[in-house]
């Protein structure tokens, strides 16, 4: 086991089983994190900076820490109806 204290893990050293740092067990990245900006190398393997286990971060759709991906978000609320009809009456629709 080494122990390196450059780059974005100081102190952190390599298991059998991933990244031991700060009393946490780092996975390795899988090929969504592909582009993220917090995605950092550490002897040769690629971990998250900011979560141990991105794989499950990404097991129930977008992983809310990347920086490669946007949420498309509808504006969708409620509307008032008399504010519709007065756009409508208007001609501004959306």
């Amino acid at each position: 086991m080494s122990t390196t204290t450059a780059g974005a893990f100081p102190g952190a050293r390599q298991t059998a089983e991933g990244m031991m740092y700060n009393g946490a067990l780092f996975q390795a990245v899988i090929d969504k994190c592909e582009g993220c900006a917090r995605v950092r190398d550490f002897e040769g393997t690629q971990y998250c900076s900011s979560y141990p286990m991105p794989a499950s971060k990404w097991s129930l759709g977008n992983c809310n820490f990347s920086t490669h991906t946007r949420v498309v978000q509808t504006a969708q609320g409620k509307v008032n109806p008399l504010k519709a009809s007065k756009r409508a009456a208007k001609g501004k629709g959306r």
